[in-house]
């Protein structure tokens, strides 16, 4: 290994999951960071003092680039848009309780839908500010922007994801308890235990961009739901018990589910003792790295 990927691969982690939150998107997120690593590569031998602030700087900057020529496609998206799924196998390891809840916060489909309505520039400052707890005048410094600038910037996005993103405290053992119900549930078609999993004002999602059948609009309530698995059953549509393998999904316990139309993912949000929001992923251009 070269002196340059030495020194890069210590950051390459936390890299990908600062561009992973900018752009919603595993591929992008690791091409962005190739990206960043061949710029490093080529600058040579000069010393940097902070490497890890010099390759934010790179990494945000590449992102911001990314969200400009992507804003018009992501207006004309088809259906619901949701991030790209997150995934950690359940085979691998299981983290502690406290970790399992700062990655569900950090990473979870809430945030970044919310994220995903803010500006570029407002969606950098938080996250680099109030997720990856940079101090304002090194996020004035990436962003090219004033201190008083950028703290405007993360002001306003902070003031935007309280107001819209919901705050879940599921009960200690509930994520694990609840999806292993689901699956049984699932499994054996039975309708009433699912109604009993689910919260009375649950919403499912579901992103199919237009290239694969999927609920146009969030489903609201629990037996709009139930109706809409229902169709899905009468279609033939519900994969098999065998199909579904369970996995930790943007932090919330899911499943990758292996069904006739090729894989997608289901990831489960919880409160309290139900089910509040079910995340279905169905567009297979955001599904090439589960496959």
């Amino acid at each position: 290994m070269s002196d340059a990927a030495t020194a890069f691969e210590p950051h390459r982690r936390y890299l990908v999951g600062l561009a992973y939150r900018m752009l919603g998107s595993v591929a992008e997120a690791e091409d962005v960071v190739q990206d960043a690593f061949l710029r490093w590569q080529a600058r040579g031998d000069d010393d940097v003092a902070t490497p890890r602030a010099f390759l934010s700087r790179i990494v945000t900057r590449l992102c911001l680039d990314r969200l400009k020529s992507a804003r018009a496609q992501r207006e004309q998206y088809v259906g619901t848009w949701l991030p790209e799924p997150m995934i950690d196998h359940a085979s691998d390891h299981a983290p502690r309780a406290d970790e399992a809840m700062a990655l569900a916060d950090d990473l979870s489909v809430a945030l970044l839908v919310t994220l995903e309505r803010l500006s570029p520039l407002e969606r950098a400052a938080f996250l680099l500010h109030d997720v990856f707890d940079m101090e304002f005048d090194a996020v004035a410094d990436v962003l090219e922007r004033s201190e008083a600038a950028v703290r405007q910037l993360a002001a306003r996005a902070r003031d935007h994801v309280r107001d819209e993103r919901p705050r879940f405290t599921p009960a200690s053992d509930a994520p694990s308890r609840l999806a292993d119900a689901f699956h049984r549930a699932a499994a054996q078609g039975d309708l009433a235990a699912i109604s009993q999993l689910l919260a009375e004002d649950a919403v499912f999602y579901s992103d199919g961009g237009g290239k694969r059948r999927a609920a146009l609009n969030p489903i609201y309530g629990r037996a709009k739901i139930l109706r809409f698995i229902v169709g899905i059953a009468k279609r033939g549509g519900l994969a098999p018990p065998s199909a579904l393998q369970r996995a930790t999904i943007n932090g919330l316990p899911g499943f990758i589910v292996h069904g006739a139309e090729g894989v997608e993912t289901l990831a489960l949000e919880i409160s309290g003792e139900h089910i509040v929001a079910i995340y279905a992923i169905r567009n297979p251009d955001k599904l090439r790295h589960v496959e």
